[in-house]
């Protein structure tokens, strides 16, 4: 995950926007790692998105949300755009007085955070000055000046009480259904797909399509660029085509690659087809992984990036006395000497699994016992090591060294990989 999201952070627009979902599980784990990949000043929100409403657990308490975190490309101006939802009806806001015939009228702040010695925004008008309060006047003089004229200015019963500062009064009397609201930092309004939902494909971490639309809507503009390199069944790349922007699609499973391309064929009508691309009315499927038979071809050295790329490692830079270890997997909690999108992917401290690759019909035990020398003189308690198959001596080996020196080995096979079985025994 952690190379991945490096390579994220590299080609992010200072424009730009990167969400990241995930759950309880990881969260606290993911956020230590974004904020030394993309630079704490970077961090915006954590969303919570309260996914289900009913669950009974009788040992804790229910767990009903997920996290999504959003780091920008730079601190300010980046693109973001407030979407607005209809006001709980229930909730009746704290900022509704009773105008003169007796109607009630909401109001709004006439000052905005922060002092400034700029222009008259930051001198009393009125005989109130916002700089008491560490704030500055949001209108000019005499715009307010126009709307007390016009009754549209509501003056406190006590200048200087707690909230006793003039306030702007709407023109229209407050309706409790007619009343829009920000969304916040908390969604509860989209709830997870059930079992019966139309948009549902059986894709195990389908997010409901409401979501992505959102998201997108916030940050992002007609005709930029959406990429999601975790696309999963494409739900990001329709709601994309849905809002008239450009979007990119990437996933490591060939399953989920055909879903998603079934998918904008029949929900968005697109044509898969290079030349309606090249002209922006279809989509084309590319890279999709090798075959077992293609990998026994490409050079060795190719081989070997495939492989640990394929389990979410780094290949080494160099690929002449590895001594050994061909690619290195960092956990998420792991951490780099230094924060931020400048620290390099070799800038970790000492938390890593070392991966070793041999490009041969079957790994035999002597193979087994240099990567046993190398995982002890690197003093490394888990490693993995991926071949086209593995001898009975090899696998024996394997065991007898967990035995002896309490190291972990994993067996890969390189069907194992292309398979998508691998998941379970890379934790």
């Amino acid at each position: 995950m952690r190379p991945r999201c490096v390579e994220l952070a590299r080609v992010l627009k200072k424009t730009g926007s990167f969400y990241y979902h995930c759950d309880w599980h990881a969260s606290h784990y993911v956020k230590v790692m974004l904020d030394q990949i993309f630079g704490e000043s970077f961090f915006q929100n954590e969303v919570i998105w309260r996914r289900t409403n009913a669950r009974s657990d009788p040992d804790r308490w229910p767990r009903l949300h997920d996290v999504i975190y959003l780091y920008t490309g730079c601190q300010r101006g980046y693109t973001f755009a407030p979407l607005l939802i209809p006001g709980d009806e229930s909730k009746t806001p704290h900022t509704l007085i009773t105008g003169a015939d007796g109607l009630k009228y909401n109001t709004s702040d006439l000052t905005g955070s922060g002092m400034t010695d700029e222009g008259e925004s930051g001198r009393p008008w009125r005989d109130f000055n916002p700089a008491s309060f560490g704030r500055h006047w949001g209108y000019s003089h005499s715009q307010m000046d126009e709307w007390d004229v016009a009754g549209l200015i509501h003056w406190p019963k006590k200048p200087g009480a707690a909230g006793g500062f003039p306030r702007k009064r709407d023109e229209e009397p407050f309706v409790s259904h007619a009343r829009m609201v920000q969304v916040g930092d908390v969604w509860t309004d989209i709830d997870r797909l059930n079992q019966t939902a139309k948009e549902r494909l059986g894709y195990p971490t389908q997010k409901p399509l409401a979501l992505l639309d959102r998201i997108i809507k916030a940050s992002s503009k007609e005709n930029d660029i959406v990429l999601d390199a975790f696309c999963g069944c494409g739900t990001a790349l329709v709601a994309a085509q849905n809002l008239n922007r450009q979007w990119i699609g990437i996933d490591i499973s060939p399953t989920a690659c055909r879903v998603m391309a079934k998918r904008l064929r029949d929900v968005c009508g697109l044509r898969e087809d290079e030349n309606y691309w090249r002209h922006g009315k279809g989509f084309v499927v590319r890279d999709l992984p090798w075959t077992e038979k293609q990998l026994r071809t490409i050079p060795p050295f190719e081989f070997e990036n495939w492989a640990v790329i394929a389990l979410g490692g780094i290949p080494n830079k160099t690929q002449v006395g590895d001594m050994g270890i061909d690619g290195r997997i960092y956990p998420v909690g792991s951490e780099p000497s230094e924060a931020g999108k400048e620290a390099g992917q070799l800038d970790f401290m000492d938390d890593w699994y070392p991966i070793q690759v041999k490009q041969m019909d079957k790994v035999g035990r002597p193979d087994i016992d240099k990567f046993e020398a190398a995982m002890m003189r690197r003093k490394r308690k888990k490693g993995f090591f991926v071949g086209f198959d593995f001898s009975g001596d090899a696998l024996r080996e394997i065991d007898q060294f967990f035995r002896r020196e309490h190291i972990v080995i994993v067996p890969l096979t390189v069907r194992e990989i292309l398979d998508e079985t691998i998941a379970h025994r890379l934790v």
